[in-house]
């Protein structure tokens, strides 16, 4: 028998100096924020009908959904890089606030322009929020703990993203009205602010660095590129065809110039670009279904907005799933191909069975790559990694919308455009029988062109997916410390 020892793993020091309890309700607020901002993106998805006949705005539709995820999109990085030099517990406690003020405005709003204002602010904040719960999962946790809270935020994430939509149609249909599905966020927000200001661990990145060398080293060029390039290509989507027409010098103008700054942010971010592919696409495959739904059965079923944000919960339950990008992008493509012919007379159980398949192939992925990102780059570059990865995400998303929602009005007459402005109030079920199947028809199919984005995003996915090298994460992380 030899007297060797067996080599001990070695034990890894908590990053924090709370435990029990008091880390069980920090960490819960955290993930918390997750599921505050992912509630606000999709509650406008059932009662955009009901926003846009109240301001008689059916011409600025689009821009519901697309004002938060711009505002999203092109702060992200920015976001990022503020966290790697500011104290990441009161810059997550600034955004939290700013979100705060965002969903007031919007319930308060007088207009739609108050209104899309209110919906930038929650965009800007958001991203803001969804960087710093990332960053601030980095520096409380273990590389052995990571992962699980990585995956506490997908789960916050698809509950936020699921009941967005039942949430809006619910308050839509009940005596305080549509309103409160913006000041419910003020509510979330009182619940947990104990948890926010006192048991969150204070953390400084650069202790002893002043205040002006760690703004003189922020990344001023990748945010003008990144913000200027999503803008100037959000804005040529938009207007393409609904304001102005698609060979217009200003509309041709905003494609060039934004293609010419993704070129130059492309040069300067040059790392984790396969992550950055994979993470867009998750994003435009998930949010078109999320989006589109429920306006296909509230034109072709008479739904009311709570019934038609109830019925993605098939989609978006199983979205919240495993994690393999290969099989989840052709199940995202035969979910796409699927639902891209459905009709007015499409039954029930098959379009379940459908966005069933979108769920559960982008369930696979969704996620995935902020955890490899953290597990590839060194820790102090984490904020800033998961801030170009978020940019993903939300580039997919904005991206995707932008050119749903330009289709849909462009594809459609004016009693089309008239429709949708009046889903929420009967204007539809009015029409005569013919003509009414005729509308509906119209909308149905300009809906089903949609899902092409769906099926491009997840060949994407698949196509990316082949060049990802193989290997195991966090296993180096030895024993956690008690």
């Amino acid at each position: 028998m030899n007297n060797e020892k067996l080599e001990q793993p070695e034990v890894e020091p908590l990053p924090r100096d709370i435990t029990g309890w008091r880390w069980a309700l920090a960490s819960t607020a955290i993930l918390a924020s997750c599921f505050l901002y992912a509630l606000d993106i999709t509650v406008v998805a059932a009662i955009q009908p009901i926003i846009v006949a109240e301001y008689d705005a059916v011409d600025q539709l689009a821009w519901l959904s697309v004002a938060v995820l711009l505002s999203s999109t092109a702060t992200n990085m920015v976001w990022g890089r503020l966290y790697t030099q500011f104290n990441s517990k009161w810059l997550y406690l600034f955004n939290v606030f700013l979100f705060e003020v965002g969903s007031a405005i919007c319930g308060a709003a007088p207009n739609m322009e108050v209104m899309i204002a209110g919906r930038a602010i929650c965009g800007v904040s958001g991203a803001g929020l969804y960087v710093g719960v990332m960053s601030l999962i980095a520096v409380t946790t273990t590389i052995a703990e990571r992962p699980l809270y990585i995956s506490g935020t997908g789960v916050t994430w698809g509950l936020g993203i699921v009941l967005g939509p039942v949430v809006g149609g619910a308050f839509s249909e009940s005596a305080v009205g549509w309103r409160w599905s913006f000041y419910i966020n003020l509510f979330i927000g009182a619940v947990f602010a104990p948890a926010w200001l006192f048991l969150l661990p204070s953390n400084d990145p650069r202790p002893g660095v002043s205040y002006k060398q760690r703004i003189a080293e922020m990344d001023y060029a990748g945010t003008v590129l990144s913000m200027g390039a999503l803008t100037t290509f959000i804005l040529a989507i938009n207007w393409g065809g609904a304001t102005y027409p698609w060979v217009s010098g200003r509309v041709i103008g905003l494609f060039v110039t934004s293609s010419v700054l993704f070129v130059l942010l492309g040069i300067q971010q040059v790392t984790i670009l396969i992550l950055f592919g994979t993470t867009a696409s998750s994003g435009a495959a998930a949010f078109i279904p999320i989006y589109f739904v429920p306006l296909f059965f509230q034109f072709t079923r008479n739904d009311g907005a709570f019934d038609a944000g109830a019925r993605l919960l098939p989609l978006i339950v199983l979205m919240i799933a495993a994690i393999l990008y290969t099989m989840g992008g052709l199940l995202t493509v035969a979910g796409g191909a699927l639902m891209y012919p459905v009709d007015q007379d499409t039954s029930h159980a098959r379009i379940y069975g459908y966005t069933i398949l979108i769920g559960v192939g982008v369930g696979m992925y969704l996620q995935t790559s902020f955890s490899v990102t953290q597990a590839v780059v060194d820790p102090e570059n984490v904020p800033p990694a998961v801030g170009f990865i978020t940019v993903a995400q939300f580039l997919g998303i904005t991206v995707a919308l932008a050119i749903a929602n330009t289709v849909l009005p462009n594809m459609s007459r004016e009693e089309i455009q008239a429709a949708i402005e009046g889903a929420a109030g009967g204007f539809v079920q009015a029409l005569s029988p013919d003509l009414r199947t005729q509308v509906v028809g119209a909308i149905v199919a300009a809906i089903g062109k949609t899902y092409v984005l769906v099926i491009a995003a997840g060949s994407l996915v698949t196509v990316l997916s082949l060049v990802m090298k193989r290997e195991k994460l966090f296993m180096t992380a030895g024993v956690v410390a008690a």
